[in-house]
């Protein structure tokens, strides 16, 4: 197994003239490993994110996993899991259905759901809180619920991006040892967006630094 592999990746949003979000840019990150892109708003780290897991065309280079290209590989498809900053909840959900949200989609059987959240919710440390409904919960809960729906399919890769940053700092940086702990302990695979260098250091393996498109 190799991971996932970004060569030459170039986004391009179209206008007059066309934006370079993302000129040029390769990097690996190996599984298990955990990789941070860091960088100021708007220095296309986000924009790189959505392209790895296919929410934004390429407009040039490549991504791959384990050597398969992803071009032709809708997002459903990929096996990438996602969790963004403000954790997008069902609210009209209880914690326990919007966890089992996906596994639902994909058709896994009841009792299988159920046993998976029951672990989910020990591993994110709100066991007991699969009937609450998820508008009860507080900002740090609610970010730890939106994790453990990206993990519930078993990802093979998931992407992280700024999940922390609507948080305060206590618990932002509280919660950023907890994700990298769960990441490690799952053996997931880890690709984090962030703006932050203590938020990077703490939850990544690596760090690379973005700026103006590039790495830097």
């Amino acid at each position: 197994m190799s991971g996932l592999s970004v060569h030459d990746a170039r986004v391009t949003y179209p206008g007059r003239p066309p934006v370079d979000a993302v000129r040029g840019v390769s990097f690996d990150v190996g599984p298990g490993e955990t990789v941070a892109l860091l960088g100021p708003s708007g220095c296309g780290k986000s924009s790189l994110l959505s392209a790895v897991v296919g929410v934004t065309p390429l407009a040039g280079g490549s991504i791959s996993w384990d050597g398969a290209n992803l071009a032709r590989v809708p997002v459903h498809r990929r096996g990438f899991g996602l969790v963004f900053q403000d954790g997008q909840l069902f609210p009209h959900l209880t914690v326990g259905a919007n966890i089992a949200f996906g596994l639902e989609m994909a058709g896994v059987s009841r009792p299988a759901r159920e046993a998976r959240v029951e672990e989910l919710l020990t591993v994110v440390g709100l066991s007991g809180l699969d009937a609450r409904a998820v508008t009860e919960l507080s900002g740090g809960q609610r970010q730890r619920v939106a994790l453990a729906r990206s993990l519930a399919p078993r990802p093979r890769l998931l992407a992280l991006d700024e999940p922390l940053s609507s948080l305060d700092a206590d618990l932002r940086a509280r919660l950023a040892v907890e994700v990298r702990d769960i990441l490690r302990a799952s053996g997931t695979t880890g690709l984090l967006v962030t703006h932050d260098p203590a938020e990077a250091e703490v939850m990544a393996d690596r760090v690379l630094r973005m700026e103006d498109g590039l790495l830097v």
